[in-house]
């Protein structure tokens, strides 16, 4: 790794960089890029003299292989052998061994099978035309080969290039968190490249190192250069014209939106290794894909909060329309009721202040319930429902479940049909018994003061399931998957009061006890609710 500039000793154009602040300082050299073309080598350059060596011993072999044959054969006819060795130079070690093929195989064959041998005289003229032919078709030969061997090896650069790039295009699609996508676009670039790599993101008014290799850090200096490239959209940094004092080469994250961040690879470990032109351009692909990848993360994280605030909003405007409305309303039937109470006491004949009293009682309740039904579905969006798990009588919840609603019923008729060896329910008592007074205030509120409801009860395998029935209209049919979404209510004729709130706490608290709540029509009309319970493996019957 090349040696870290010492800061006591920077050149003229870093310091004033340095100390320009926040004015743009560009400089414009008029010497040729600073990275030579000779620079820019591979990682592992080619071995030419060992490629010509193996060319000469080809020539070598081909021609003590044709000793032999010069007793059966004439010497036109051995330069084939030497034609197919110039072709094989070519396609295997390229253009310069199968040139030097060529001429070696001109000069063996003249000392070795025109007579006189061992010297580089001819006797017989035409053979100066076997040696130009030779030479001539050799090197075209091993020129063509030569040229399609450099475009083979080009497709197939290509191919691993886009090879590389639909990998990372796949590891990107397939990362759903940010954080997870910037580790993706590390791993491809230290896999692809053999480098060390960093991804920066803007935090406030400064980057912050989201994503690196193991063992990198980056100094102030180092986080400067990534600050530069980020702000100009320009890269920067090793093997750059800018801040090339950089230890890492700094490519800026950009879209159509801008930078969203900085990519830094870790410069070369010689001076001579650094990326050939053709790795420059796919790392810049990276970087460009990682940019999109980044600005679709942040899109869908943006579309995300703004869902969650379009929810809030919408649940804070029912909530304000739930208050205005339906608590409001007992609250001023109370007031009116006391104001009457105190105000025109001495008109009032006790049957008149018992129904005030009993008006403002009844409204009392309801604020009860409403508040009430605020607060526990409270508790369960914050998951603050705790189920004490008891054996429980399903009778029992019948009964005191009606008994709450004692005022409620008046001379309504409710039909209980509950078997005495029902097997015991695992729940909490109190949550259960606030499941069936909610499911019953809603049949008193959807049927008629003088239609039944009915309560069922049945074990239905391992399970226990408790239905509550009315015979009012029953429920639309467009509404049955939504009846149980918080603050919905079914648009009926007249005033039909309630926060929308008490079959959502229902499906709540049945959920949390493992079971489930569904709704249904009867087919002579009317609405049924059946609560499904489990029942432990071995459950006691009673």
């Amino acid at each position: 790794m090349p040696a870290r500039p010492d800061p006591n000793h920077q050149s003229a154009v870093d310091r004033l960089t340095r100390a320009s602040g926040p004015i743009d300082v560009h400089v414009v050299s008029g010497q040729p890029a600073t990275i030579r073309a000779g620079a820019e080598r591979s990682w592992l350059p080619h071995r030419p003299w060992s490629r010509y060596l193996n060319s000469l011993l080809l020539i070598v072999v081909v021609t003590v292989a044709g000793q032999p044959l010069r007793l059966f054969l004439s010497p036109t006819n051995v330069v084939m052998l030497y034609l197919a060795a110039v072709v094989y130079a070519a396609v295997v070690w390229g253009r310069g061994p199968a040139i030097l093929a060529s001429v070696l195989g001109v000069l063996a064959f003249d000392l070795f099978f025109v007579p006189p041998t061992f010297t580089l005289a001819v006797s017989d003229t035409e053979y100066v035309l076997t040696f130009i032919g030779l030479l001539v078709v050799g090197i075209v030969v091993s020129t063509l080969a030569a040229q399609a061997r450099e475009q083979a090896e080009a497709a197939y650069a290509r191919a691993l290039q886009t090879g590389q790039l639909y990998d990372l295009s796949r590891g990107l699609a397939a990362a759903a968190e940010l954080d997870e996508l910037l580790s993706v676009l590390r791993r491809h670039v230290e896999k692809t490249f053999g480098r060390q790599a960093a991804i920066l993101l803007p935090d406030g008014e400064n980057l912050a190192l989201r994503a690196a290799s193991l063992d990198l850090a980056l100094d102030e200096d180092e986080r400067a250069a990534a600050d530069w490239a980020f702000r100009h959209a320009t890269p920067a940094g090793c093997n750059t014209a800018n801040l090339s004092a950089a230890r890492l080469r700094y490519l800026p994250l950009s879209t159509a939106r801008g930078a969203l961040g900085v990519l830094g690879v870790m410069g070369p470990a010689q001076p001579d290794r650094h990326l050939l032109p053709d790795q420059v351009r796919l790392l810049e692909a990276f970087a460009s894909q990682g940019a999109l990848a980044i600005e679709r993360a942040e899109l869908a994280q943006q579309a995300q909060q703004a869902e969650v605030l379009r929810a809030g909003e919408k649940l804070q405007a029912a909530l304000l329309n739930s208050i205005s409305h339906d608590l409001r309303t007992p609250l001023v039937s109370i007031t009116g009721a006391l104001s009457s109470l105190q105000e025109d006491s001495a008109a009032l004949d006790a049957d008149a202040r018992r129904a005030l009293l009993d008006n403002a009682r009844g409204e009392a309740e309801r604020l009860n319930r409403l508040v009430g039904n605020l607060l526990e579905m409270t508790r369960l969006e914050a998951g603050a429902v705790r189920v004490k798990s008891e054996l429980v009588e399903v009778v029992d919840l019948v009964e005191t479940g009606l008994e709450q609603l004692r005022d409620r019923l008046g001379d309504r008729p409710v039909v209980v049909d509950v078997p005495a060896d029902l097997p015991l329910v695992p729940g909490d008592f109190v949550l259960l018994v606030q499941v069936l007074v909610n499911l019953l205030d809603n049949a008193f509120k959807y049927s008629p003061a003088a239609a039944p409801v009915e309560i069922r009860a049945r074990a239905a395998g391992d399970a226990v399931e408790i239905e509550v029935a009315d015979r009012g209209p029953g429920l639309p049919p467009e509404d049955l998957g939504r009846i149980f979404n918080k603050f919905y209510r079914v648009q009926r004729p007249g005033s039909v009061t309630g926060t929308g709130l008490g079959l959502a706490i229902c499906k709540g608290l049945v959920e949390a006890h493992g079971g489930r709540v569904e709704a249904a029509n009867w087919p002579g009309g009317g609405a049924r609710f059946v609560v499904t319970l489990p029942l432990p493996p071995a459950a006691p019957h009673g």
